[in-house]
């Protein structure tokens, strides 16, 4: 059940002025992330601002996106929840909706055991029957997905087929890339550590960099599954200081105040996100100019 290879898109949600959804503009970056060579597109994940849309804007994105893209390059869609009902019924209308894929995050603020957390992802999965990635992101969760339970789900649950690991512990990545076979699916869920999780058996990224620099995100794996370990790693070490200024705030606060100094006009965020102070937004302008993706 593979998804794809190569840089997927965490792509942010653009809004009105008025804090509505601007599916006119959804529509442009789509076909930006298209035309720039992005390999897939995750709608309404963290990035996405999902915490903050309701269930039915949840969905809506998800179906315009899918419209939008008309099988030229998967959608995957964030359907994550703490409440596993919830997470079972967004699956599944996403699902509906036509999503090719899906993205789940851990449980977060209840929490749960390993033995939970099996529960919860086999519940889901089982629901629906397209493919499932899940996110390994305890720095938003405050919990993670041990290597074995990992592993478990993988060889258990039919489509279940890999995660996106944001972890940042290469080491734990490692162990669990020792536990699965070749066919699991690891896409790393920070841009900083593409091509040493690629390294270790990695299939691409889930990026936040792509929103404002697509093309040479997915250079970085191009580079990489061509052969060229050098130039992917040359690439990856010309956006560190870029991607290290994408992540001063708390994504996506940064990532949509670069898209709109790039005249992208995808306007703000919704409350408790607030604007990019000002000083670190200078910081971002200079790492843009340097990066070559602002003039």
């Amino acid at each position: 059940m593979a998804l794809f290879k190569g840089a997927g898109v965490a792509l942010i949600t653009p809004f009105h002025e008025d804090g509505s959804v601007n599916y006119e503009k959804l529509t442009e970056i789509l076909e930006e992330q298209i035309a720039e060579g992005t390999d897939a597109i995750v709608a309404v994940g963290t990035t996405g601002e999902a915490a903050t849309l309701t269930e039915d804007e949840h969905i809506e994105v998800i179906a315009h996106t899918v419209k939008v893209v008309n099988h030229r390059i998967p959608v995957i869609a964030g359907t994550g929840s703490n409440c596993t009902a919830t997470a079972i019924d967004l699956s599944q209308r996403a699902e509906k909706a036509g999503a090719d894929g899906l993205l789940l995050v851990t449980p977060y603020y209840n929490k749960a055991t390993q033995k939970g957390l099996y529960a919860h992802y086999k519940s889901i999965a089982d629901a629906v029957s397209i493919p499932c990635i899940l996110y390994n992101v305890p720095g938003r969760t405050g919990m993670k997905i041990e290597p074995k339970t990992m592993a478990d789900l993988y060889y258990n649950v039919k489509n279940i087929v890999g995660v996106k690991e944001a972890t940042g512990d290469v080491g734990a990545t490692s162990d669990l890339m020792r536990l699965v076979d070749e066919d699991f699916l690891l896409y790393s869920g920070e841009d900083g550590i593409i091509v040493p999780l690629l390294s270790i058996g990695g299939s691409g990224v889930i990026s936040v960099l792509s929103n404002v620099a697509p093309k040479q995100t997915a250079e970085i794996c191009k580079k990489w599954f061509a052969g060229d370990v050098k130039g992917a790693w040359e690439e990856q070490k010309r956006a560190l200081p870029l991607i290290h200024s994408l992540f001063m705030e708390v994504n996506p606060i940064p990532v949509k105040a670069g898209m709109n100094l790039q005249g992208k006009a995808v306007g703000g965020l919704r409350l408790p996100l607030t604007e990019m102070e000002e000083a670190h937004q200078e910081v971002l302008k200079e790492e843009m100019r340097r990066y070559g993706i602002l003039s």
